[in-house]
């Protein structure tokens, strides 16, 4: 039949509403978990990144001069 996709389908059984409504339950919960997954990646990502940064600024810092003790007249750096 050419326009059989029109034809209303008979309802589902019960336990075929079950079995979808679990499914789509366990689909939306893997969903989020992998969604979960990836931004607690993309976070360590950017703490590993601002960490270093922090620890560069840091030797940086210590390399550098401590004009406010070389004023204070107990030498600098």
């Amino acid at each position: 039949m050419l326009f059989e996709y029109l034809r209303p389908r008979s309802l589902a059984s019960p336990q075929d509403v079950t079995e979808y409504l679990v499914l789509h339950q366990a689909a939306q919960h893997f969903r989020l978990e992998v969604e979960h997954r990836e931004n607690f990646t993309a976070y360590c990502q950017w703490y590993d990144q601002m960490a270093a940064e922090n620890r560069a600024t840091l030797a940086q810092m210590r390399c550098e001069l401590n004009l406010l003790a070389w004023f204070s007249g107990r030498g600098g750096g």
